[in-house]
């Protein structure tokens, strides 16, 4: 579902392909051939997104967080992660306890750490929060990126109490 255009299309052109780009990297199959491989072949993918051309409100945030949680706890679909490599805005009660609702239901919250500023050079999360992959939720996995080698990403913001995983990003 789109939340931000509240209707049942998530593709709204070319130029809205990050999530594309990034269900690619999580489950595209490997050994045929075609495009790049993910990391799991074998993988279903549900599209819950709240951004647009304009950013996004955290509202939508909240509903797209509540959306995929419903659909483990009353349509009893076998959901076990959700990705969420977006990030902005400052601390917010509602969605942390959204994010805790889904942690209720036993879903990973998957969240980038953050691209840093406008400079390309991460932030240290240690020391600046970034939401929501600062949150305190036990079911939060804070993911930096990575480059092909295994070095941090330039852009992606770390630390090490608040990090803590990397993986393919750039």
């Amino acid at each position: 579902w789109d939340f931000d255009k509240n209707d049942n299309s998530t593709f709204d052109g070319t130029a809205d392909d990050h999530g594309t780009h990034v269900s690619g990297t999580i489950g595209a199959k490997g050994g045929n051939g075609i495009g790049v491989a993910g990391v799991n072949w074998n993988v279903t993918i549900i599209s819950a997104k709240f951004l647009g051309r304009r950013g996004g409100t955290t509202a939508n945030a909240i509903k797209a967080v509540d959306y995929i949680t419903d659909l483990k706890t009353r349509h009893n679909l076998n959901i076990v992660a959700t990705n969420n490599s977006w990030g902005g805005g400052g601390f917010s009660s509602g969605l942390q306890s959204a994010i805790e609702r889904a942690n209720t239901a036993n879903i990973l919250f998957v969240a980038a750490a953050g691209n840093g500023g406008n400079d390309g050079v991460g932030d240290n999360n240690d020391v600046t929060a970034n939401y929501p992959s600062n949150y305190p939720n036990a079911n939060i996995i804070a993911v930096a990126a990575i480059t092909s080698s295994g070095g941090l990403a330039s852009f992606s913001n770390y630390g090490a109490t608040t990090v803590d995983i990397g993986a393919p990003g750039s």
